[in-house]
């Protein structure tokens, strides 16, 4: 049983498995960043959490991320027994085990699949203290979560249960041209572009070109960034008013680097300019020279 501190009242608590495949030529994030691979190796890391969390109860995944060379897996757990059997799982080799099984058959792997795996409660790494399960417990339940479920997640469950009742009418199949795009490249203007984070010269480009238009590409960009939504956009117009229109772009590009990490991108700033109508920026952005 985990300690009396930890047990009584609503039991919350959140921590991050880290994963990475040690089979040459399988990388699990490359797979979790391309279109088709990326609800398979969600449905690996939640077959996974099944097996080892005793069902479908007492926690759920908030955010699947870029922790290069790691896959990160954000989870939440809201059930100190789901938690415990988590951990007794992980501490067995037993989460290894079902990671590598469901691995070697969702994804049609010819060899054994093996995986190196970490987790952590905020800065604690829970590996050095797995003979200690109350201990654990405890740093899980002080790492409280930060953030809501990802959007992104929300459609992967969807996915999930779609696929359990049937054929899935979220998920058309990849046209032919659309499979042809490499998982780190994206297309604007029927032309491929190689992706990659945003840079300063980015944010300046965006910010000198965009004008009055940064609330809108804001919104768009705040439909796949939770620190961009709500009232986020009217307290950057009103906090930056008096230094004008280029600071408050400014700072919405900044702040979207910072919330995102490794997944704020060039591709995603360009796909919220093209929903806005502001594909001479996106132009000047990716440097396309203007038909003569």
């Amino acid at each position: 049983m985990a300690d009396k501190t930890v047990d009584h009242g609503p039991w919350t608590g959140c921590a991050v498995m880290f994963l990475q495949s040690l089979c040459p030529g399988v990388s699990l994030l490359s797979l979790y960043k391309d279109k088709q691979g990326k609800f398979i190796v969600f449905k690996v890391i939640k077959l996974t959490l099944i097996d080892s969390a005793g069902g479908l109860g007492g926690y759920e995944i908030l955010k699947v991320h870029d922790a290069d060379p790691f896959l990160g897996v954000e989870v939440k757990f809201v059930d100190v027994v789901a938690c415990q059997q988590f951990l007794e799982s992980y501490r067995s080799g037993a989460v290894r085990q079902s990671l590598s099984q469901h691995a070697c058959r969702l994804l049609a792997l010819p060899q054994e699949f093996t995986v190196e795996t970490q987790l952590k409660a905020s800065t604690h790494i829970l590996d050095l203290y797995l003979d200690k399960l109350e201990l654990c417990l405890q740093h899980i339940h002080l790492s409280q979560p930060g953030r809501l479920r990802d959007e992104e997640i929300d459609y992967l469950e969807q996915q999930l249960t779609c696929q359990a009742l049937g054929p899935d009418p979220l998920s058309p199949p990849l046209t032919q041209e659309e499979s042809s795009v490499p998982s780190n490249c994206f297309k604007f203007q029927n032309k491929v572009f190689p992706d990659r984070m945003l840079t300063a010269a980015d944010v300046q480009s965006f910010s000198n070109g965009v004008g009055r238009q940064w609330k809108h590409v804001g919104r768009a960009l705040g439909k796949s960034c939770r620190a961009l939504k709500g009232p986020a956009i009217d307290n950057l117009a009103y906090e930056y008013e008096r230094e004008g229109l280029y600071e408050q772009a400014y700072q919405l590009l900044s702040r979207f680097i910072q919330a995102e990490g490794r997944a704020a991108k060039l591709s995603r700033l360009v796909k919220a300019l093209e929903d806005c109508k502001l594909t001479s920026l996106a132009e000047n952005i990716l440097d396309i020279q203007p038909r003569e």
